[in-house]
């Protein structure tokens, strides 16, 4: 288990651009398998989370190419359907949350398909009903076998079909597998509360691209007739939205003056405005992000003079994935907050760890913590400490980076999850952090 060693208190200067988008790139490498043709795509990040992808992806039977740095070719024509039983399977898929997604292509190209309990971030229940009631709403035959633990759906003899579907929940995941299905199912799909974030766009453009027939796009309704066939196209992924939010936090923090390059502006949603709560300067110039130096910042209260209050919605609302941020940059601001985390469980615990740090923050229950900041008067102290998850381990690295004196933090396997080379483009930028065994 890996560990990384940060000496903090140093202020940081440069530019940084931001890798593919991994939740955008996760569905996108699903969507390979329903078509036979040669599918190119480009700015795939290389983190833990893909690179598994895509080896599942392999022992499938699909051809991959490593074209260039970020970018990769992928021809699905033979896929080994005996692979879907078989424990190397089992073992991998079980490990990444994201396999999930293999299901609906598998499904809907072959007929079939299966997925052992899929692992991922520890931050509460993240049930699959939302994907499996969707697929069995087009005619789908549900499977789960409780001693090996795999889940699977069949199609049946006279074939998947187009159906009205009304998601229970705006499931992004689950939006992208019925979807998948959906473009190579035979009649027409409705597919109603469908999740409407900028990665899935990218899915919906991406398939209208290779011969789907998709109304709707950015939408919560979407509209899908069924094709017979896809063919390959090519795809470049948006930058990271979190990995963007990440480094504005990260500049705030430590009063350093960053440039985020080619960052994607207009697909942020209010992602920037966010920020600006806290009281963050950031200049939009072009399509990058500008943090000047900052020594302090000031959170917005609301025009009655109540404190702030930042939680997480669907989209266009704010993303759960930087909650974790906001609340971490929010210990040095100026003024109280009241960070409101409503999608998922169990996300708020790591704030025990900077409390430990000297952070002031309440837990109020599971959901809801109160932070009051410190305005920079009283600097965190370093320590030591374990990341728990993917979104938690990049805040307590924040913390670290803006602490005196050196913490070390470990199992930083799931920072590595969803950030590439982060040790390395923090050094680039000046931070004093090793990666030690």
């Amino acid at each position: 288990m890996g560990s990384f060693k940060i000496t903090g208190g140093k202020k940081l200067k440069g530019e940084i651009s931001p890798q593919g988008a991994k939740n955008e790139v996760l569905q996108i490498l699903c969507a390979v398998l329903l078509t036979k043709d040669e599918v190119r795509i480009s700015n795939i990040p290389d983190i833990l989370d893909v690179n598994k992808l895509i080896e599942i992806l392999s022992d499938f039977g699909v051809i991959v190419s490593n074209i260039s740095p970020g970018e990769y070719s992928f021809c699905a024509e033979n896929i080994d359907l005996k692979f879907l039983k078989s424990e190397k399977y089992k073992k991998k898929g079980s490990s990444l949350r994201g396999s999930i997604m293999l299901v609906g292509p598998l499904l809907a190209r072959f007929g079939m398909g299966f997925i052992p309990k899929p692992g991922g971030d520890k931050i509460g229940r993240r049930r699959l009903d939302t994907h499996f009631l969707g697929l069995m709403k087009l005619g789908a035959k549900f499977k789960f076998e409780q001693d090996s633990n795999f889940y699977g759906v069949e199609a049946p003899e006279e074939g998947l079909k187009g159906a009205y579907i009304l998601l229970d929940e705006a499931s992004v995941t689950g939006t992208a597998n019925i979807l998948m299905t959906a473009v190579l199912t035979p009649g027409k799909t409705i597919i109603y509360n469908a999740a409407c974030e900028p990665y899935l766009q990218q899915l919906c453009h991406m398939l209208i691209r290779m011969g789907a027939n998709i109304k709707g796009v950015g939408s919560n309704l979407l509209e899908v007739e069924g094709v017979s066939s896809l063919n390959g196209t090519s795809h470049k992924c948006l930058p990271d939205m979190i990995e963007i939010g990440s480094w504005i936090g990260l500049a705030a923090m430590t009063e350093s003056e960053i440039t985020i390059k080619n960052a994607g502006v207009k697909y942020l949603g209010i992602i920037p405005d966010i920020f600006k709560k806290l009281g963050i300067d950031l200049k939009v110039i072009g399509d990058d992000i500008f943090i000047p130096s900052q020594r302090n910042y000031t959170i917005e209260s609301y025009f009655d003079g109540s404190m702030a209050t930042i939680s997480d919605a669907p989209w266009p609302g704010f993303t759960p994935d930087l909650l974790s941020i906001i609340l971490v940059t929010a210990t040095q601001a100026k003024g109280s907050v009241l960070i409101h985390q409503k999608m998922f469980e169990s996300r708020l615990f790591f704030v025990d760890k900077l409390i430990d740090m000297g952070a002031q923050i309440i837990l109020c229950d599971p959901h809801r913590a109160t932070v009051i900041g410190l305005d920079k008067k009283f600097p965190l102290k370093s320590t030591t400490m374990t990341s728990p998850d993917i979104r938690a381990g990049i805040a307590l690295l924040i913390a670290a980076l803006s602490a005196e004196g050196t913490s070390t933090i470990h199992n930083i396997e799931q920072i590595d999850r969803g950030y590439e080379k982060i040790d390395i483009k923090l050094q680039e930028l000046g931070a004093d952090i090793q990666r030690v065994s």
